[in-house]
Parts: C-alpha cells; structure tokens; sequence
C-alpha cells in the first residue's frame, strides 16, 4: 500500500475524503488527516508519505508552502492540489511544483479518485524500474563471475564474451596480463576446531574479503571457481606480483589458514590468458614441492616437475576411488603405479618420506568421510614409526597394500547401511537450496565428504549423475513456477538456482524442446 497524507483546513472537506474515498480498495492507506501545514510537517517527518492531498490555501502555511517544504525532502512525493479558487496564479505555481492534480472545490470524488488512480499507475511504474534496477545490480557481480570464469575456461565464443561485457557494462581487459589461482591451505584440518556454521561464515567472510581487498589495488576482474579457489587477473608487472604477495600477507594475518597462488606467465590476448589460466593451475599443483604461503610461478618450475605432481595427484585419486568402491585389484594396480611415480621422484623425496605423504594424504582424505585412519587401523599414530624399519621398497609396498586392503574392506562394510540415508539427507538439502545453485562441492562441504566420493556414492545409489538429477531437480521446479502467470522468466530462473538467463533458457529448451517463454504460452 502507498501511504497517503491529507492537510485541508476545512474540517469538512476533511472529513469528505477520509469518508468517502474508497482508500483501501484503491490500496491506499491513510497515514495522517490534519488541517494545517505545520501538523503535515511533522507527520511527514515520522511517516514515509507517497501522495500529499493538500488544500492550497490554508492559514499560517499554504499548501504551496507545504508542498514546496516537502518536495526539498522527499522528491519522489505526487502532490494533488485541491482549492475553491481558479486564480491563474494558483495554478500556475502548482504546475512549477510538478503538481499530479489541480482538483476544484466543490469537489467530485470520481475526480479525486481518478487522479489517485493515475498517480498509483505512475507509481507502480516507478517501483517497478527501481526494482528492475536492484535486480540488476544484484546480478551485476554472478555476471562478472560467470564472465571471467568463462574467459578463463574458454567456454565461451570471443563474440559472446564481447556481447556480455558490452552489455553488462563491464570494464574492459587490459593486456598484457596474467592469470592467478589464489587457493586456501589445509582447510580439512586448519579448520576442524570451528562448527559447520562457522566455517561457512568464515569462508564466505573470505572470499568478500579477498574481493574488497583486490579492488583497490586494481584487481578488479575476479571469479570463485570453487569453494577453496579464486581466479584473479592482475597486471603482467612487478606491481601485480606485489600486490598478491600483500593478499597472502593479509590472509595469514586474519584468518586461521593460509593461501597459495600459481602464477601464469603474461597473456596478450583472450586465447592467451586461457593457456596463463592453465599454467596457474599446474603451478598449484607444484605446492607439494615448493611449500605453501607463497606465489609459485609456472616459470619458475621444470616442465617435468610439474608433470610429476599432476601424475601424483591423478595416481592419489585413482587410489581413494578403487578403496571406496572395494575395488581390491584396483588398489593392488594403483600402489604399483604410486610407486613407479616414487622412483621418479626420488631426488626430492626418500621413499619413507614419500610413504608418510601417502599416509598423511590418506588420512585427510578419510577426514573428509568423517573416518580417522588410525581408528579404523587400530594403531597409534607413533607405529608409523614401522616405515623406517623397512628396508627396501618392496617391503613399504607390500605394507602399504595391506593397510589399504583392511581399511577399504571396513569402509565397504559401514558404507552399505550409511549410503541410503546419505542419498536421502543430500536430496533433501538439493530441494531445499535449488534457489542457491548448489553444487556438487557445497553438498560435499556440508556432510564432510569430499566431491569424488559423494558424487560416486550418488550415481551408485540413484543410477544418476549428481549433475543430471540436480538440472532435472530444477527444470521440473521451472515447469511448476511458470504455471505462475505473474513470476517473470527472470524470476523463475533465480528461484532455481539461475544467475545467467540465457543458460537457464539453453537448458529448459534442452530438456523440453523448447523456450520457457515458448512452454508458458503452450500451457
């Protein structure tokens, strides 16, 4: 309801209105009825007034007067005159005023009425455009995510990127520059000793942190790429390196981990930054080698190097997967190759020193599944101790491939009743975020699971990719809310989880064979 303030010394013609106008039906609400200018002051100073109906001539302060005070305060306010006199002057003041209305006395409600009417469409206009401006402005920050995020990617055609930053007026790329992965350390145990709640506050607090803080130091173009990853662009100088070692400064001084940035080498056009994007990655992958805390730049790293840790993580994958899924040949297969990757890697590790980071990354990956590796082994952290009995690496083998076998097969037999009710909690907390555009990463977050095994879990329960039931989640949440003639397209796609209209309307057309807006009219 719009709120309306009338002032008219007429007692009378006061009471005429407040009696009958039909406000409600109009939806309208009567905020104040006083018959001086002084007393329409005050209410307007304590309620938020949309429509001033006010006599023009009143004792003290006339309604020009008044008008005038409260047009300086609220430029927004409709003002409809009402007066006994057709004096030219009148009138011709009212209209400098940008009056809505100069209604005579004796006045015809059906007038009055009919100008209500007019200003509440003028105002319904309003509130309309403004809302379509914080819509938009709303989205302004998911665009520029998706548009870097693409970029980087290379998912999108150079004509379609050069449309969005067109038409989002979004602050065009100056090269040369490089990409930058910015990722947070250790977070699977830095931090354990806060609660669900406050590791998300902590991570959200993070990433808009790292925003405000990359802003005015001119890193303007930014995208979050997964819950533990920021891509940024910074300029091909000292100066952008500089500036990312003031970020992992800052980082380590306010919050209770730490991050590590993979540097690409400068790009000169968009085909470049894609392979500058790449470089960073691999850079990152690099961090079991250079340490954390700290910028690695893929220049800086042998080609063989980083091919080694990109082997290690994949073997180390592969490992975790064949345990979870009881594949005991797996296993078998995969700490054979783990160790063929030992004796490439041997002038920076001895193979003891190896062995422990398997069962350090062993361990992390069990905490992920709410699993201890020394619980489920029966043994003291200190027993690692055994490794260094070993003597050769045949023996750490064999041990290793034991071990695996015995925690794999305790997995298999707890996972069997825990499956079931996982795949129910993760399809009830799906439903009731679609509006959110959760991912895979977010459902793994919030049952301390990491992504490979959830996702695997998933598509053996349900005999569906997480991915797939999730877009058939929303597309059928999509059909039921366009059945509601006054949600927009637009809102229809954020209630399920969609920023970038094109995409939603791409995917519904996939899935039904036609536009969303084409569905509507057939329905």
């Amino acid at each position: 309801m719009y709120n309306v303030l009338l002032a008219d010394d007429e007692i009378l013609d006061l009471e005429g209105m407040q009696t009958f106008i039909p406000w409600e039906r109009l939806g309208l609400h009567v905020v104040g009825a006083v018959n001086n200018g002084f007393d329409a002051v005050r209410v307007m100073e304590q309620e938020k007034v949309d429509i001033l109906v006010t006599d023009v001539r009143m004792p003290s302060m006339t309604g020009l007067e008044l008008a005038r005070k409260a047009l300086e305060r609220h430029t927004g306010l409709r003002v409809i005159f009402v007066s006994g006199h057709q004096d030219f002057g009148y009138v011709k003041e009212a209209l400098s005023l940008k009056a809505c209305s100069y209604v005579l006395k004796p006045m015809d409600d059906n007038e009055l009425i009919q100008s209500l009417e007019t200003i509440i469409g003028d105002l319904n206009r309003e509130q309309k455009r403004r809302k379509t401006e914080r819509a938009f402005e709303q989205m302004r920050p998911i665009v520029h995510n998706e548009y870097v995020f693409r970029l980087l990617e290379g998912t999108a055609g150079r004509q379609e990127l050069d449309d969005l930053l067109t038409e989002e007026g979004l602050e065009p790329i100056r090269y040369p520059i490089r990409a930058a992965v910015l990722e947070t350390d250790d977070l699977s145990w830095k931090l354990n000793p806060y609660t669900a709640k406050e590791r998300q506050d902590m991570l959200n607090d993070f990433g808009g942190q790292i925003m405000d803080l990359c802003r005015p130091r001119g890193i303007t173009h930014m995208c979050r790429i997964t819950k533990q990853r920021l891509g940024l662009l910074v300029t091909a100088d000292e100066k952008g390196t500089k500036e990312l070692q003031e970020v992992i400064a800052y980082v380590k001084e306010h919050f209770p981990f730490t991050i590590t940035i993979g540097l690409g080498n400068p790009a000169d056009d968009p085909s470049a930054l894609q392979e500058s994007y790449r470089e960073a990655l691999a850079a990152l992958d690099a961090k079991m080698f250079y340490g954390k805390a700290k910028i690695i730049e893929t220049r800086e790293i042998p080609k063989e190097e980083i091919a080694d840790a990109k082997q290690l993580e994949f073997r180390l994958d592969a490992l975790f997967n064949a345990m979870v899924q009881y594949d005991l040949v797996g296993i078998h297969d995969e700490i054979d190759r783990l160790f063929n990757v030992a004796v490439c890697l041997r002038s920076r590790f001895t193979i003891h020193n190896f062995a422990t980071y398997l069962i350090v990354k062993l361990d992390g990956y069990l905490q992920t599944r709410n699993e201890q590796l020394f619980t489920l082994l029966g043994m003291e952290l200190q027993n690692l101790d055994i490794l260094l009995q070993f003597e050769t690496i045949e023996d750490i083998r064999s041990w290793m491939r034991r071990m695996l076998f015995e925690i794999s097969e305790k997995l298999n037999m707890g996972n069997q009743s825990k499956n079931r009710k996982l795949i129910r909690d993760m399809m009830e907390y799906i439903k009731e975020r679609l509006q959110e555009n959760v991912t895979l990463r977010d459902v793994a977050d919030r049952f301390s699971f990491s992504p490979n095994y959830l996702g695997h879990v998933f598509k053996e329960e349900t005999g569906q990719n997480f991915s797939d039931y999730v877009i058939a989640l929303r597309m059928e949440k999509a059909k039921e809310l366009l059945g509601d003639p006054t949600l927009k397209i637009y809102e229809v796609a954020d209630r399920i989880g969609y920023r970038y209209l094109p995409y939603f309307s791409r995917q519904f057309k996939e899935t039904f064979g036609m536009t969303p807006m084409q569905f509507r009219r057939s329905h």
